[in-house]
């Protein structure tokens, strides 16, 4: 039996999370984590959720939420999201972080947690099966076309987005520079502005749009002399990013402790 925690669990991929988790068998929901000061601490999630589940208490202290859980999932932002994986390896509880916008501080910090790992980890910018295996797709492509065609990626989101570009798209862009056999650093450009100069060969473009309610769009433009290549994922429903979390949390059954991502997961490695 797999009893599982969700950070944010009010929140839009937390309660998701929580309700989708009744489906699964062998799964439990046995902690729900909130903000300090969130309004429905102390109210009883499975209630909330028409869950038929046990009562879980909402509660605003980790060790707590951890408490009876083997796994944490946590989508809720790099701060809070750092501040639980420290909690995690404290208390020997695996965790699915599916938060993106990291900053390079905040991943040197995760990197070093898992020099040493206390705990098995799944961490990825998308957990869908599509997007994973376009993960790969796109890598050989680019590695098949390097030289010959321009590559551009486009991500659409939802107006309350906080980051930009989207983690998927930045994983997309390191996937192609991968197959390149290039550092994205080095050939990365975020939007375009002003007199920019012809596009060099190697470079790969990166471009955002927030609008409305868009759960998540990615299109990986291979742009060559007299056609175009396109590959496009569009998620429709965030239930498909929940339950590739939930996917995730019993793969990490006995796991050995580490950092894994949705490659692994799925066995695209």
């Amino acid at each position: 039996m797999l009893k599982i925690a969700v950070a944010g669990a009010r929140g839009r991929m937390g309660s998701r999370i929580a309700s989708l988790s009744a489906e699964y068998e062998g799964v439990i929901l046995a902690g729900a984590l909130e903000q300090k000061g969130h309004p429905d601490t102390g109210r009883d999630i499975s209630a909330l959720l028409g869950l038929a589940g046990p009562s879980v208490l909402i509660t605003d202290d980790i060790g707590t939420a951890l408490s009876g859980a083997d796994v944490l999932i946590d989508f809720t932002h790099p701060a809070s999201t750092l501040s639980n994986l420290k909690a995690c390896a404290r208390n020997g509880k695996s965790m699915v972080i599916g938060t993106t916008g990291f900053n390079p501080g905040e991943m040197e910090e995760i990197r070093k947690l898992f020099s040493t790992p206390a705990i098995s980890c799944v961490m990825a910018a998308n957990m869908s099966m599509g997007v994973n295996l376009l993960l790969k797709v796109v890598r050989d492509m680019a590695r098949a076309l390097e030289g010959e065609y321009d590559v551009e990626i486009i991500e659409a989101h939802h107006r309350h987005k906080k980051d930009a570009p989207s983690g998927t798209a930045l994983r997309l862009a390191q996937s192609v520079a991968e197959g390149f056999g290039r550092n994205l650093d080095d050939i990365a450009v975020y939007a375009r502005k002003g007199l920019v100069g012809e596009r060099s060969r190697h470079e790969i473009g990166i471009q955002a749009i927030r609008a409305g309610d868009i759960v998540g769009e990615h299109t990986v433009m291979f742009g060559g002399l007299g056609e175009r290549i396109e590959v496009t994922h569009k998620a429709s429903s965030r239930d498909t990013f929940a339950r590739g979390a939930l996917r995730a949390a019993m793969w990490l059954q006995g796991r050995k402790p580490g950092l894994y991502d949705m490659q692994d997961v799925l066995g695209l490695k």
